[in-house]
């Protein structure tokens, strides 16, 4: 049994963003939010690219001034995955930014302002078959609910978005997803575990502030780890303090050491031990480096000795096993060729190559 068989996912309503589906049937996504001005729109488009050849589903953007929402128009006509609108308080920025063809928009409903004004956004959002996302975060909870559970507390995330889903659901609004993210691990879990079990929309996990790309990838990885091993989570953001590309090649391998996504190359290597007699630590560094441009379906493993060689990764398309000053080739756990440490990388890459 593959390891995807073992989740079993939560099933959600599923809704479209662009040209993308979130929840329902549709495979988790990954996205990312570009950290250029998006009224720089040859800088923003850029970047966007960037994030679409890593693997990037949907983007999102800051939209805080009207310049940015006229923005979108343009930065549309030049990339091909869905587009998010990012707006905080004011809603004619909303509308804006849908009226340039934004594919979705987070914002919270209750902040911004008279019931007039969250009509008018729910009146485009509906012409348009745009989704709202509710994004509460933990640094900025209704003092009323901090007030209510002494401080922010799992069952005060989830309060705050229920306000929030109410006031579109009034307006008989439905095309909704939920964000309820905190930059400590477990109050992240456990509020979406609690509003897994009181709506069906679907859900984008992450852990806000996650921090640096080393120490933001550990907390990340744990927190929207756990939650999809639950079945939990319909669309992931890793947010690192760095370059974007790192979120979603972040978020690509969480999904694939989970076996939520099977597609592109999958890389494996042993930790080493005192039997490794060749360099595999500089070794593994050098073919993950050079496969970083393959777009091919397959799993590369890096073994240090033949204990943990062909027999450990026999699952593994293709494969190195080190020995003495040497390494042998091995494809599905049959070894094909020998070759001396010099050549060890350049001969596996040949061989990838070829497959």
């Amino acid at each position: 049994m593959s390891g995807g068989k073992l989740i079993n996912r939560r099933r959600t309503l599923g809704i479209r963003a662009g040209g993308l589906y979130i929840g329902g049937d549709a495979p988790v996504s990954v996205q990312s939010m570009t950290n250029t001005k998006t009224s720089n729109i040859d800088e923003t488009t850029a970047q966007i690219l960037r994030l679409q050849e890593a693997g990037c589903d949907i983007i999102r953007v800051a939209v805080p001034d009207m310049e940015a929402a006229m923005a979108i128009s343009e930065i549309k006509k030049r990339i091909s995955i869905p587009l998010v609108a990012d707006i905080h308080f004011d809603y004619r920025l909303a509308i804006k930014a849908m009226e340039n063809g934004a594919d979705k928009v987070r914002i919270n409903p209750g902040n911004i302002g008279s019931e007039e004004r969250v009509k008018s956004v729910v009146a485009c959002a509906k012409e348009r078959e745009v989704p709202i996302r509710i994004g509460v975060n933990s640094g900025s909870l209704e003092k009323e609910l901090l007030r209510k559970y002494g401080g922010v507390t799992p069952e005060a995330l989830v309060e705050s978005a229920l306000k929030h889903v109410k006031i579109l659901e009034d307006l008989n609004f439905h095309n909704i997803v939920i964000s309820l993210k905190a930059s400590n691990v477990p109050l992240t879990i456990a509020a979406y575990k609690l509003m897994s079990e009181k709506v069906s929309y679907p859900l984008h996990i992450g852990v806000t502030e996650a921090g640096t790309i080393y120490r933001g990838t550990i907390k990340s990885s744990v927190g929207i780890g756990a939650l999809l091993a639950q079945g939990i989570g319909d669309t992931i953001r890793v947010s690192l303090t760095g370059d974007p590309v790192s979120e979603v090649k972040a978020g690509k391998e969480i999904l694939k050491s989970l076996g939520l996504l099977k597609q592109g190359l999958e890389f494996i290597s042993c930790p080493t031990c005192g039997r490794t007699e060749i360099d595999l630590i500089s070794i593994a560094g050098k073919v993950e480096k050079a496969l970083e441009g393959i777009d091919k379906n397959i799993k590369i493993a890096v073994m240090g000795c033949v204990v943990n060689g062909p027999g450990e990764a026999k699952d593994a398309d293709i494969g190195i096993a080190g020995g003495d000053g040497c390494a042998v080739i091995f494809k599905k756990g049959k070894i094909i060729k020998k070759v001396p440490e010099d050549r060890i990388v350049e001969e596996l890459l040949n061989e990838i190559n070829k497959m």
